[in-house]
């Protein structure tokens, strides 16, 4: 009997959130791409959803201010709606039937800020979407928002919680759910802007009083997340003929010939923030060929490696991990630690160190669908200009030491100005095997290229200055794309979780 109920009780609500109409009643959601639920399944085969700007609740009144109609199917249908900072009223319609059959007028409304007012920020399309990609939706980290494919914003991070603004790194995960680093917080949220997990504060690893996340954070597919965090040393150097060796601490008041050197962590909590792995960059670099080590201006010490992206190989257990200013990936056995090898500039005695090889200042790993490792290349170590490429490399395979490049794409740059691309830039594959790229730095350009090279889309997010009085490029730390389902995955997610809260 105690089952029965339970049972009977889980059948009402679940039948509750299915009829419920969405969005919700007074609902102020911050995109404009809305799920529409109606609260029965439609006797007709189609039904209209009628839209008006503005708060009504005459019928007289709304009929006359209607500006969409949609034509719809089934009890869900994503629709999108003109503006932001709007309130709307709605309806939906039965035509055909004898008399023409109205719901009631709901009402929600959309928010707004300074992200998605295009008189300020804007996504520029220079070359529109072919075919096979006018599909997605791409967000930029400066400012937290989403674009469709002609450049038009449909989605923000609101302020509501706090959180919105300049974050990096924003990725989406398969909950679905978005993650990002803002200064060196880190937050998973929906797409309503609600906080699903914020990563912990005290710090655990770093030994200080709070840990201090950066570059790149990642939901992982067991729902364990990854980060990678900050351990502050003071370092003292000794040089012997072309070896630089150094000696550690964890004694902030050291002075005289210790100086702080930042070294990285790598961090996996769970859902509940308990460590359940973690890696420091210090126990292998300092025991590692970096003796070697002549950088240009090493006289202060200015060591920091620089780790600056990671891919986890779940299938595999091994985590590539990135250090931007040693020229280098590192892999790692997951879940020993121990280091299986390293990809990059080998430090030698007496060598400079100049970005030999196929890395240079290189940011963001991965793995394409055919098992190749790609990543974003800055190429902004050399001593002369280069632009950034995109690089897919084989693994060395057995009795093989080397990597094998099997495809580059060199980027371009329509402003001369450009000459460096130091920081930020990152490649995602597609499920077609084309790249989506963002060039980070100063000069973010946005392109889809396929394996043949050919450019399907390109566009630049660009600020407006007051002074000039013009639209210059946005500087991005990365970039990200979504296919239209998953977005539709995002917004039922967030509209049905509202009806619980």
């Amino acid at each position: 009997m105690f089952k029965i109920s339970i049972l009977g009780s889980l059948f009402l609500m679940v039948f509750q959130v299915s009829a419920q109409v969405l969005p919700l009643e007074g609902s102020r959601l911050n995109y404009r791409l809305v799920g529409f639920s109606i609260n029965e399944q439609p006797k007709q085969q189609s039904y209209k959803i009628e839209l008006a700007k503005g708060y009504f609740n005459d019928t007289v009144a709304f009929a006359k201010e209607i500006t969409r109609v949609y034509d719809c199917t089934g009890r869900e249908n994503v629709l999108e709606v003109p503006s932001f900072g709007v309130q709307y009223t709605w309806r939906f319609v039965y035509p055909d039937s004898k008399p023409a059959r109205k719901s009631k007028l709901y009402h929600f409304s959309t928010m707004t800020n300074e992200h998605v007012d295009t008189t300020k920020l804007r996504l520029r399309v220079t070359k529109p979407a072919s075919t096979v990609c006018r599909d997605y939706f791409v967000s930029i980290d400066a400012g937290g928002v989403l674009y469709d494919m002609k450049g038009a914003p449909v989605w923000f991070i609101p302020d509501t919680n706090g959180i919105g603004g300049i974050m990096g790194d924003l990725q989406f995960t398969s909950r679905p759910s978005m993650t990002f680093i803002r200064n060196t917080d880190a937050y998973e949220i929906g797409f309503d802007g609600s906080i699903l997990w914020h990563a912990p504060t005290h710090s655990y690893i770093a030994d200080t009083n709070s840990e201090k996340y950066h570059h790149e954070f990642v939901r992982l597919s067991n729902g364990h997340y990854m980060i990678l965090g900050i351990q502050m040393l003071m370092c003292k150097q000794y040089s012997v003929k072309d070896s630089n060796y150094i000696v550690t601490s964890n004694d902030r008041s050291l002075a005289g010939d210790y100086k702080p050197c930042r070294f990285g962590t790598l961090i996996e909590y769970d859902e509940k923030g308990k460590v359940i792995w973690s890696w420091k960059s210090s126990d292998h670099i300092l025991n590692s060929d970096f003796a070697y080590y002549k950088g240009e201006a090493d006289t202060n010490l200015r060591f920091d490696p620089h780790e600056n992206a990671f891919y986890f190989d779940d299938q595999h257990k091994i985590v590539y991990l990135g250090f931007r200013n040693l020229d280098r990936i590192v892999k790692i056995d997951y879940p020993s630690g121990q280091v299986l090898g390293f990809y990059g500039e080998n430090f030698k005695p007496g060598m400079l160190s100049q970005g030999r090889g196929y890395f240079c200042n290189q940011h963001n790993i991965s793995r394409t669908h055919d098992g190749l490792l790609y990543y974003f290349n800055n190429n902004s170590c050399k001593l002369t200009d280069s632009l950034p490429s995109i690089i897919l490399l084989k693994e060395p395979g057995a009795g093989d030491d080397s990597f094998k490049k099997v495809w580059e794409y060199t980027c371009t740059a329509e402003d001369a100005k450009i000459k460096k691309f130091a920081s930020g830039g990152n490649v995602i594959e597609l499920p077609d095997y084309s790249f989506f790229v963002c060039m980070g730095s100063e000069y973010s350009k946005m392109f889809i290229v396929n394996r043949d090279k050919e450019i399907l889309w390109t566009a630049l997010p660009e600020k407006h200055h007051q002074t000039e009085r013009d639209f210059r490029a946005n500087r991005q730390y990365r970039a990200n794309i979504i296919t239209r389902k998953y977005l539709e995955q995002l917004i039922w997610s967030a509209e049905k979780r509202s009806i619980t809260k």
